[in-house]
C-alpha cells in the first residue's frame, strides 16, 4: 500500500501577522511622525521648549536677606531654585521612587513602559507602578491639559513621549529634574519645591532632611490624596514607602530605612497668604507702588483731586512708582510682579520690623485696647465719644453701610432700600474680629458695623534720615482685620507735631532758641469777621517773656499763635510743602495748631530734615529689582533736597530734644530710662481724636499715629488720649528692642553731631521740667 503523502503545511497566516505587524508599526511610525510634527495634538516649538512659559512669583528679600513675601496669583505661588540649593536626599528619593534609570533613558524608558503596559493594562495590577519617566512627567506638567477621561489620557500619552525626548535634546538631566521639582504642585498654594519646602516645614529646599525629602516626593503620586495636613496615616505609609525604594536602590542602609520609618512626621506648616507673615502693610503698600499705572484723571472720583496730583508727581518723579508699567522686558512686554519671578530688595529690615509689629502689639492691643473697653463701658454711644449725638452716630454708621461690599453687592443686585436696610438689621452667622482673631458668633451686619469701630488705628514707620532706607513699617494694627494702612493712605490730624516746622520758619529768619516772645493769649480778627483766640491747657508762666526753646517744649499754643501772625500761614505753607509734605494745607492762622491732614509718612520724612543737617531725604523702599536669573534690572538711590540751613537744622535738634528733656515728651527719659541724645514732638488733636509722636535720635527717625477709626472715637479722658500716652510708648517700646538686640548696631549712648559753640550758644536760662501729668495742647477754632 503506497504510503500517504503528507499535507503540505500552509503558513499563509504568517504573511497575514508579518502584514498586521509591519502595518501597527508603521501606523505607529506615522503616529508619531504627525505628532512631531504638530499635525495631531500640540508640539511646542523649539523657543519654546528652550523657554518654557513658566509663572513664577517675585519675593521680596529684607534687607538682612530674610524672604518677607512674595507676590503670586491664583495657585502660582512658584519660586524658581537651582540644582544645586536643592537638597541631596530629595533628589536620590525622588530617582528611587519615580525614575532610578533617569540618567540612562533619553526621555521614555522602555522596560518601565513594557511593565506598566503588561502589569497595569494587561494584568490590571495598580501597584506595580507607572512608566513615566520623570521628562514624561515634566512634559505633562508644562503641556498636558488636565485630562477628562481615561481615553483622553491615553491619546495625551504618545505627546508627552514626543516632548519628552525633544526635552532631553535641550536640557540636561540636573535642569530637567529642577524643572520638574520646580513645577510640581504640592497644594496648599506650595507649587514648586521651594514653595513646599518653606510651607510644610519652614525651611529651604537644601536643608529638607531624608524623612521630609521622602513626604515631598511621596506627594508627588497624588498630592491631594498623600495630603499630610488631611491625611497623616497614610502619608506616613507613603513616605515610608519612599523611604524603602531609597533602601532598595542603595541611596540609604536598611538600618537607616528602619529608623527613618519609626519617626512621625513633623510639620511646621506655614501658610502661604498675602494677610499672613512679616510686613504685610508693607507689602501690599509695595505692590500698589510697582504696579501703579499712569494717572488720568477720568480715572479718579471727582473728589480725589489731592489724590491725582499727588499720584502724578509720584509718577513723574519716582522711578519706583508704577515701574512694572514704565520699564520692559526683552521682548517688548512689561514687567509682571505676579509671573516674572522677580526677586524684589527692600530696605526693610526683619528683625526692625518684628519689633515694630511687637510694640504696636504690646501697646495698642495689649494696653491702650483694653483701656478704650473699659471707658466705652459707661458710654451709651459708645464707641463713640459721650459728645457725639445719636442722631450723628446714626448717620456715621449708615455712611459705613453704604461703603461696604454687602451694601454695593445688594445695590447692583437690584435690590431696593428696605430689603438692605432688613438684611443688615438681621442677625446672622458671622465671623468678627475679637481683638486678636476671627470668632464665630451671631450678630446682624449692622452690628458688626460698629463693633468693627471699637478697634483703635494706628501707624508707624521708621527710617535712617542719612541713606533714606525705611526700615519698618506698621500700617495698622492687624492686617488681616483692618486693610487700610494708615502710614501712607490714611491721613489724619496732626496737631502739635506741625510746631517744629513754624519754629523752623523762625529759626530761617534770624531768630535763635532764646529768642523771647510774651506768654499771652494772642486774637484774631479773621476775614469772616470772626474773633479767634487759641486755648492753653497749661497756665504756666502766664503773661511772662519766655524762650522759644520752652515754648516748643511745653508745646505752647500762645506762642505758635504769635509765630504765625509774625511771618503768616502763607510761609508756613510754603516751608511745609518744601519739606515734602503734598497734602493740602489751608493757609489760615490756625493752622499754625495742626488741623492739616497729613500721612506718618510725610511726617516721618520730613522730620529726617532736622537730623540730616538741613537735607530732606526721600523714603526708600527698594534698592535693586533683579529677574529669576539674577540680573539686576534696576537700581535704587535716595533723593534728596536742601530744605533749610545747616545753622537752622542745629537749633531745631537743640529745641525738639528739650521737648524730651524737660517737656512733653519727658517720660522718655524717667519712665522708659533712655540715655542718648533724643528729639521728638508729640501732638494731640482737639477731642484726642488723634495722638502722635515723632522721634529722632541720630540714625532713626520714627513717628506713630494712634486713633479710631472715625475723629469721633477717641478717649474722653485726656491722661491717655494724649499723644505722650497713646503713640509715644509705641515708639519707646520700638526702640527699647533695637538697643536690646545687639545685632543691629544701634546703642543708647549716640550723640547729635551738633557744633559744640551752638550747644554753649543756646543754653538759655534753665526752666522747670515739665510733671508726668503735663498734657500735649489742644487747639480750637
Amino acid at each position: 500500500m503506497a504510503p500517504k503523502k503528507k499535507k503540505k503545511r500552509s503558513y499563509g497566516w504568517l504573511k497575514y501577522i508579518w502584514i498586521l505587524f509591519a502595518v501597527v508599526v508603521l501606523s505607529i511610525t506615522l503616529l508619531f511622525v504627525l505628532i512631531a510634527n504638530g499635525v495631531i495634538g500640540y508640539i511646542p516649538d523649539i523657543e519654546e521648549l528652550q523657554n518654557p512659559k513658566n509663572k513664577y512669583a517675585s519675593e521680596l528679600y529684607s534687607s538682612d536677606g530674610v524672604i518677607i513675601g512674595r507676590y503670586f496669583s491664583g495657585q502660582n505661588n512658584r519660586v524658581a531654585v537651582a540644582y544645586n540649593d536643592i537638597s541631596p536626599y530629595l533628589k536620590e528619593a525622588l530617582l528611587a521612587t519615580e525614575d532610578v534609570r533617569f540618567h540612562d533613558h533619553s526621555g521614555v524608558d522602555g522596560r518601565s513602559l513594557f511593565r506598566a503596559i503588561v502589569k497595569r493594562g494587561i494584568l490590571g495590577q495598580k501597584s506595580a507602578g507607572g512608566g513615566s519617566t520623570i521628562t514624561q512627567q515634566l512634559a505633562k506638567l508644562l503641556y498636558s491639559p488636565t485630562a477628562e477621561d481615561l481615553f483622553q489620557r491615553a491619546l495625551q500619552k504618545p505627546i508627552e513621549w514626543v516632548i519628552a525626548v525633544q526635552l532631553e535634546r535641550y536640557y540636561t538631566k540636573e535642569e530637567i529634574m529642577t524643572m520638574y521639582l520646580n513645577q510640581f504642585d504640592f497644594l496648599n498654594n506650595a507649587v514648586g519645591i521651594k514653595s513646599a519646602a518653606q510651607i510644610y516645614f519652614n525651611t529651604t529646599p537644601d536643608k529638607l532632611n531624608r524623612q521630609q525629602a521622602a513626604m515631598l516626593v511621596g506627594m508627588l503620586q497624588n498630592p491631594s490624596y498623600y495630603n499630610p495636613r488631611r491625611f497623616a496615616d497614610r502619608t506616613l505609609v507613603r513616605r515610608n514607602n519612599v523611604l524603602s525604594q531609597m533602601e532598595k536602590y542603595g541611596f540609604i542602609t536598611p538600618a537607616e530605612c528602619d529608623s527613618l520609618s519609626q519617626l512621625p512626621i513633623v510639620l511646621d506648616f506655614h501658610s502661604s497668604d498675602h494677610k499672613a507673615g512679616i510686613a504685610p502693610y508693607f507689602r501690599e503698600y509695595l505692590r500698589q507702588v510697582l504696579t501703579a499705572k499712569e494717572p488720568i484723571r477720568k480715572n479718579y472720583a471727582s473728589w480725589q483731586d489731592q489724590k491725582f496730583y499727588e499720584d502724578s508727581l509720584a509718577w513723574a518723579n519716582d522711578p519706583l512708582y508704577g515701574w512694572c508699567n514704565k520699564n520692559t522686558k526683552p521682548n517688548g512686554d512689561k514687567y509682571n510682579i505676579y509671573t516674572d519671578g522677580l526677586r524684589i530688595f527692600t530696605t526693610i529690615d526683619s528683625r526692625m520690623q518684628k519689633y515694630a509689629e511687637e510694640a504696636v502689639d504690646e501697646h495698642i492691643t495689649n494696653y491702650l485696647q483694653k483701656e478704650f473697653f473699659k471707658e466705652c463701658k459707661s458710654k451709651r454711644s459708645a464707641p463713640f465719644s459721650w459728645k457725639v449725638t445719636q442722631s450723628e452716630i446714626k448717620d456715621i454708621l449708615n455712611r459705613t453701610k453704604r461703603q461696604s461690599e454687602r451694601y454695593l453687592k445688594m445695590k447692583k443686585a437690584g435690590a431696593t432700600t428696605q430689603q438692605i436696610d432688613k438684611a443688615f438689621s438681621t442677625p446672622i452667622t458671622m465671623r468678627v474680629f475679637n481683638g486678636k482673631q476671627y470668632t464665630d458668633t451671631v450678630m446682624s451686619p449692622m452690628d458688626s458695623i460698629r463693633w468693627d469701630k471699637y478697634f483703635l488705628r494706628c501707624g508707624f514707620m521708621s527710617m535712617n534720615p542719612i541713606n533714606g532706607h525705611v526700615k519698618a513699617y506698621v500700617g495698622g494694627p492687624n492686617f488681616s482685620a483692618f486693610q487700610y494702612d494708615m502710614v501712607t493712605q490714611g491721613k489724619r490730624q496732626v496737631g502739635s507735631t506741625i510746631k517744629p516746622y513754624l519754629y523752623t520758619l523762625a529759626m530761617e529768619e534770624g531768630l535763635n532758641p532764646c529768642s523771647l516772645v510774651p506768654n499771652t493769649q494772642p486774637t484774631f480778627v479773621l476775614p469772616t469777621g470772626d474773633v479767634w483766640a487759641p486755648r492753653n491747657e497749661s497756665t504756666k508762666k502766664i503773661g511772662e517773656m519766655v524762650t522759644l526753646k520752652w515754648g516748643l517744649s511745653q508745646s505752647n499754643n500762645w506762642i505758635s499763635a504769635h509765630l504765625i501772625r509774625q511771618f503768616s500761614p502763607q510761609s508756613l505753607v510754603k516751608l511745609m510743602h518744601s519739606f515734602g509734605i503734598q497734602s493740602y494745607l489751608d493757609p489760615v492762622v490756625s493752622l499754625c495748631l495742626g488741623p492739616a491732614e497729613v500721612s506718618v509718612k510725610e511726617m516721618v520724612d520730613a522730620y529726617t530734615t532736622f537730623v540730616n543737617k538741613g537735607i530732606r531725604i526721600e523714603p526708600l523702599y527698594v534698592t535693586r529689582i533683579e529677574d529669576n536669573a539674577g540680573n539686576v534690572l534696576a537700581t535704587f538711590t535716595p533723593q534728596m533736597y536742601e530744605i533749610i540751613s545747616e545753622e537752622t537744622s542745629y537749633k531745631m535738634l537743640h529745641m525738639l530734644q528739650a521737648v524730651i528733656n524737660e517737656g512733653t515728651g519727658v517720660r522718655l527719659r524717667y519712665r522708659y530710662k533712655f540715655q542718648g541724645d533724643i528729639g521728638g514732638k508729640t501732638g494731640t488733636t482737639q477731642n484726642n481724636s488723634d495722638g502722635w509722636f515723632i522721634g529722632v535720635t541720630p540714625e532713626l527717625v520714627s513717628g506713630a499715629w494712634v486713633g479710631g477709626e472715625d475723629r469721633s472715637i477717641h478717649f474722653d479722658r485726656m491722661s491717655v488720649g494724649q499723644g505722650a500716652s497713646m503713640a509715644l510708648p509705641i515708639w519707646a517700646l520700638y526702640m527699647q528692642k533695637l538697643y536690646n538686640d545687639s545685632t543691629l548696631g544701634y546703642v543708647d549712648s549716640t550723640h547729635f553731631d551738633i557744633p559744640q559753640k551752638y550747644l554753649e550758644q543756646y543754653q538759655c536760662r534753665e526752666v522747670p521740667a515739665a510733671s508726668d501729668t503735663s498734657s500735649d495742647d489742644i487747639f480750637g477754632f
